[in-house]
């Protein structure tokens, strides 16, 4: 079993905005970090590299990031242990405060292939309900993987 990962924001500004630079000008390095990142398996992305140009169903406004890692503690070494700290300790420069559910694990077959809407009703599900069929969910997630609830 591996552990997926979604994670859903509203940017503050549009991504184009010279606001945004210090998120956007850094995100090729950063999710170039997460591929070399040990336990790395698989991030969503388009023909540009990243998910910022993917449509989210019902919300064009909403980004998304989905990965696959080997476990909670790989994910977790990536997001709290690496210069990726760094441009998360500054979110709130880049997003909008979330007021509900925007973080989601939960475990996968190793041969398992994500596909963006299925994840994304299945997302619609926790955050509408709060309810999923894996123990990682929301805040405590963010604790199981080594960092402070936001």
């Amino acid at each position: 079993m591996r552990l997926a990962e979604l994670n859903v924001g509203y940017a503050t500004y549009p991504l184009d905005d010279p606001r945004m630079s210090g998120f956007m000008d850094n995100l090729d390095t950063i999710n170039a970090l997460a591929e070399r990142s040990l336990g790395f398996v698989w991030r969503m992305k388009s023909d540009s590299g990243n998910a910022t140009d993917i449509s989210v169903p019902g919300d064009a406004e909403i980004i998304s990031n989905m990965s696959v890692w080997e476990d909670v503690a790989s994910l977790g070494n990536y997001v709290f242990n690496t210069v990726h700290a760094r441009f998360y300790e500054r979110k709130e420069e880049w997003f909008q405060a979330m007021t509900s559910h925007h973080f989601v694990m939960w475990m996968v077959e190793d041969n398992h292939t994500l596909t963006w809407l299925r994840q994304w009703s299945a997302w619609n599900i926790f955050k509408n309900t709060g309810r999923q069929t894996t123990p990682l969910a929301g805040t405590s997630s963010i604790k199981a993987l080594g960092g402070a609830a936001q």
